[in-house]
């Protein structure tokens, strides 16, 4: 039988092959193809062709290659036409406004992916079904094209980019009309599409044909100037941003990031920035860095360190490669560098965003009328300056998809947004963008490291301020790394049917659970009939447990990385500064939570590495 069961996977996988060289006009993949047929490498095709690629409220991300698991010009070609297909059945005046395009600049050697390519081959599936284009005509960061969606009031944006990933892998990132990243039903209409439109269209692969074409259209001048003119409403000290003494350094990770944080530092009468000059041009090899995301920590910002210690730069504002990220640190009175965790940063955005919209509103009044977003897995600290200031604070599920969209309904609604955070270092500082953008937010930190520097205030100084105002709100976060999907289901249904009773667990260790949110299956037992009140998904696992101690913790699967991730956060009254203590009851949570939930070695899970 097992033989049986074999020649039938070949023969699927030699037919997925086939079906696949019919279409494929790419010589590399197409060759790369061939010879894995030829050779007989049943393993690398399991790999090309075993299950597609799912198309979700992400988008798509995976390494760039052969087959239908992966970016390559045929999968870009067939979502986009899926994608096309959809757009023309959703929204009726599509012919006039169009879609933009933009892309960063991730490539792909070996099978002649790369994201311009992707880009111009989107580009081609929608002119020649006489769809306008707005393709930028350089790499641009990720938050340019939701922009230029809203500022164009066009039907949808595309911006090709894995982000932070490794270096191998791309990605297909979806915003909708409203300027906002899609959520359902829209990821499933469009997934239905792409599987009914595989089928490469008859000029699907003569991206020339959009040169000189009169429905392309290049707007990279012109956002750029809108951009920045809109980033500087958002600058209120330019006296003192000319005559700051603080200096800066900045990295782009060798993303695209350098020109566009020169551009802002202009714009708000910043002298410009120390660029690290081995990381600051485009490089897709990504050659000094282990990981290209400034969310590791200081092994991403080594030649940062050394640049701001060679040019007496006490500040570092680091993006990660589409710019939509952004990590700060500061050089401590110790001479140590401390790198600012997403939580802090938030902390301090969001009281500077504040205070500034109070100095510019010294009638309380309109207080009511603002709000500020977080994402659940993300500090409750906004919660708690919410309170004691007056305004709103909502929190949504993670990602910027869910906040993106809930501030365009608030704004829509006549509130007004001030700021939104998740702790995977995203902000939100000026709702023109309805997504993060860690260029705005590059400027806008940097603007409030001066102001507070003219009142001899550290960065680090005032986030234990507002810890004193507001109360202590301190986390810690990290992963575990597992490939496996079977484990994963059982180490959370592990803690569906913990004890005796088949429920939750009431211990984690000697801390008591008091609260269980499990948004996988709806269950609250914090509510009066158990529901969720957030949005469930039964396709991601997510569970959050409260303790008696204040603390509290959500166990989460990655939808872009192999990864099993929680965060944890114990949140202190305000006047209860024994940060120490604190900070040793948390590490012992933590502890507990990764050897009782999560029990690496029994499940084989690999600790994120240093």
């Amino acid at each position: 039988m097992a033989g049986k069961a074999d020649v039938s996977v070949d023969d699927v996988l030699q037919e997925a092959a086939a079906a696949w060289l019919a279409w494929d006009k790419n010589p590399k993949t197409s060759a790369l193809v061939k010879k894995a047929v030829s050779d007989g490498e049943k393993e690398e095709l399991e790999k090309c062709f075993g299950s597609r690629m799912e198309f979700g409220t992400a988008g798509l991300r995976a390494a760039m290659g052969p087959g239908v698991s992966r970016m390559n010009d045929l999968t870009i070609i067939q979502t986009t036409q899926g994608f096309c297909r959809y757009l023309e059945k959703t929204i009726c005046d599509l012919k006039e406004r169009g879609v933009a395009i933009g892309y960063d600049a991730r490539a792909h050697p070996a099978s002649g992916g790369s994201s311009k390519r992707f880009a111009r081959l989107a580009a081609t599936a929608f002119v020649t079904q006489g769809i306008p284009v707005y393709l930028f005509s350089s790499i641009t960061p990720t938050p340019f094209v939701p922009y230029t969606v809203t500022r164009f009031n066009l039907c949808a944006g595309i911006m090709v980019t894995a982000s932070h990933n490794p270096k191998q892998d791309n990605g297909y990132k979806v915003y909708w009309e409203n300027g906002a990243q899609i959520i359902s039903p829209h990821d499933k209409g469009i997934a239905r599409a792409i599987v009914e439109n595989l089928e490469p269209w008859p000029q699907a692969w003569d991206d020339a044909i959009i040169d000189g074409s009169p429905l392309l259209k290049d707007p990279y001048s012109s956002i750029n100037k809108d951009y920045f003119l809109d980033v500087q409403k958002h600058c209120y000290h330019r006296d003192l941003n000319k005559s700051t003494k603080l200096k800066f350094v900045h990295t782009s990770v060798h993303g695209v990031g350098h020109e566009f944080v020169q551009s802002a530092f202009k714009a708000f009468s910043f002298s410009p920035p120390f660029a690290v000059p081995e990381q600051k041009d485009p490089d897709p090899e990504f050659p000094t860095v282990k990981y290209p995301n400034p969310e590791e920590g200081k092994g991403v910002l080594k030649l940062s360190f050394e640049l701001a210690d060679k040019e007496g730069a006490t500040v570092i504002l680091a993006n990660d490669p589409d710019a939509d990220r952004l990590a700060v640190a500061e050089k401590q009175k110790s001479g140590d560098w401390k790198v600012f965790s997403g939580n802090e940063l938030g902390a301090l955005l969001g009281w500077w965003i504040f205070t500034c919209w109070k100095e510019k509103n010294p009638d309380s009044s309109g207080v009511k009328n603002v709000y500020m977003l977080a994402s659940t897995v993300s500090s409750k600290i906004l919660r708690a300056i919410a309170v004691k200031e007056g305004f709103h604070f909502e929190e949504t599920l993670t990602g910027f998809k869910w906040m993106g969209n809930r501030a365009k309904e608030l704004i829509d609604q006549g509130k007004t947004v001030l700021f939104a955070f998740e702790e995977a270092i995203g902000y939100m500082c000026c709702p023109f963008v309805l997504d993060k953008d860690g260029v705005s937010a590059a400027v806008i930190a940097a603007e409030m490291a001066s102001y507070l520097a003219t009142k001899n205030l550290t960065l680090s100084q005032q986030l234990d301020a507002i810890f004193n105002k507001y109360g202590y709100h301190i986390s810690r976060n990290s992963y575990f790394l597992c490939y496996d999907q079977t484990t994963i289901r059982n180490l959370f249904d592990n803690l569906r049917n913990y004890d005796e009773d088949s429920k939750y667990p009431k211990l984690c260790g000697k801390f008591e659970v008091t609260g269980v949110r499990d948004l996988t299956t709806g269950f609250d037992n914090n509510q009066p009939d158990d529901k969720a009140i957030l949005p469930t998904s039964k396709s991601s696992q997510m569970i959050t447990f409260t303790f008696a101690n204040g603390g509290v913790a959500t166990m989460r699967t990655s939808g872009t990385e192999p990864k099993i991730k929680y965060y944890a956060e114990l949140c202190a009254a305000p006047g209860n500064s024994d940060y120490n203590q604190l900070k040793k009851e948390l590490n012992d949570l933590a502890d507990a939570i990764e050897e009782h939930f999560f029990q690496p070695e029994k499940n084989k899970l690999q600790r994120k590495a240093d």
